[in-house]
């Protein structure tokens, strides 16, 4: 811990303390004595008192003698009091600011469960110490967040790498040949890794997405059914069934790609948790100026407990079942900050497990004030 050097708050508010009762009893006395005499004596000659005569020396003295016993008196309560409350709020504050201090120094340590009590001296210091309060409770979930984010790389990365070890060892021992089932499971274990990378690397550009983001004017049906004719081969081969549902077709200034990716990853995720013979539907409304779409499907289903971290990065509410469907848990992260760089919102509902769950975008359909390309234009409805 560094040195404490100078004077402490507690002597510096005592010596605040100390200089202006020394200001203000000097002035006291210079006004008490140049001013004081002369209206004194104006008034004894006003009373019948001769000029120079000893009655007005000596009520003068005892005008003087009493101004001098005033002010000492004044000045000595005066600085007692001060003394007293200065010293009990300082030693107060002090403490407050001690807390804090230490507080901080264990938060920079690496404690971030540590918490302080607001002081109670007043508006200022309460925010101060809730505001310190939620920087903790914020690094606390930072920092439970990365070991969480760390652990699961290690275990996305250590599965494929482990399973291409142990295949190689044994082409190599002579244990198995390269066989096309054997090159299948390299290939299948590379694709993993491939396509971890390249999740991490959509996470991490779509968290910068607003750096990115090229809006253009977007039919949100033709947008609807270009996103689900992408997947529609793989939801065929599951069989799982695909439709959509458009009540409005909206014009919203978006940037296709990024709202088709999010649209894109939302559908991926009802299909890995659709068994066969199950329905996905994606729906397109206009709600008020905004576009809303939803992925509902009726597959497993979210507990109530779960909802709130779906869009975590690398959550699962299951993570055994959800390594073996393949998802690394980043698709939901990246659809929320893609909807977020549209100024937009992500929601998720689901009634338990079993009842399927439903996935709700709302973007701002208008052009944002200042931007310049095409003519604003207000949200209306068209045709295919």
């Amino acid at each position: 811990m560094r040195a404490r050097t100078g004077l402490g708050m507690r002597r510096r508010l005592l010596l605040a303390q100390t200089l202006v009762l020394l200001a203000g009893g000097v002035t006291t006395w210079i006004v008490a004595a140049v001013v004081g005499p002369p209206l004194f004596r104006e008034h004894l000659h006003q009373a019948g008192v001769p000029h120079n005569s000893s009655e007005q020396f000596h009520a003068e003295q005892a005008y003087q003698h009493a101004t001098a016993i005033s002010i000492a008196v004044a000045i000595t309560v005066a600085a007692l009091t001060a003394f007293v409350v200065a010293a009990y709020f300082s030693r107060r504050l002090q403490r407050s600011v001690i807390e804090v201090s230490t507080a901080a120094t264990a938060v920079a340590e690496g404690h971030y469960d540590i918490r302080v009590a607001p002081p109670q001296l007043g508006d200022e210091f309460d925010e101060l110490a809730c505001a310190f309060n939620q920087m903790a409770e914020r690094l606390q979930a930072v920092e439970s967040t990365r070991r969480r984010l760390f652990g699961d790389l290690a275990h996305e990365i250590r599965t494929p790498v482990s399973v291409l070890e142990a295949y190689l060892e044994a082409v190599e021992d002579g244990v198995k040949t390269l066989d096309p089932q054997t090159i299948s499971m390299l290939r299948e274990q590379t694709g993993r890794l491939v396509r971890f990378s390249a999740d991490a690397a959509a996470l991490a550009q779509a968290e910068e997405a607003h750096t990115t983001i090229t809006p253009e004017w977007v039919d949100s049906r033709q947008l609807a059914d270009a996103v689900t004719a992408a997947v529609a081969d793989r939801y065929a081969a599951k069989g799982v069934a695909v439709t959509t549902r458009v009540a409005d077709g909206p014009r919203l200034w978006a940037d296709r790609q990024r709202l088709a990716q999010v649209l894109g990853n939302l559908l991926d995720n009802a299909l890995r948790h659709t068994p066969p013979g199950g329905h996905v539907t994606l729906g397109v409304a206009l709600v008020g100026t905004d576009a809303v779409f939803t992925v509902a499907d009726d597959g497993e289903g979210v507990a109530a407990e779960h909802l709130p971290h779906l869009f975590e990065r690398f959550y699962r509410a299951d993570s055994a079942r959800d390594r073996d469907h393949g998802g690394a848990g980043i698709g939901l992260a990246i659809a929320k900050a893609l909807t977020e760089a549209h100024g937009g919102r992500i929601s998720a509902a689901s009634r338990g497990p079993g009842t399927g769950t439903t996935f709700t975008v709302t973007v701002p359909t208008r052009q944002p004030a200042g931007n310049s390309g095409e003519p604003r234009q207000t949200a209306s409805t068209v045709g295919p």
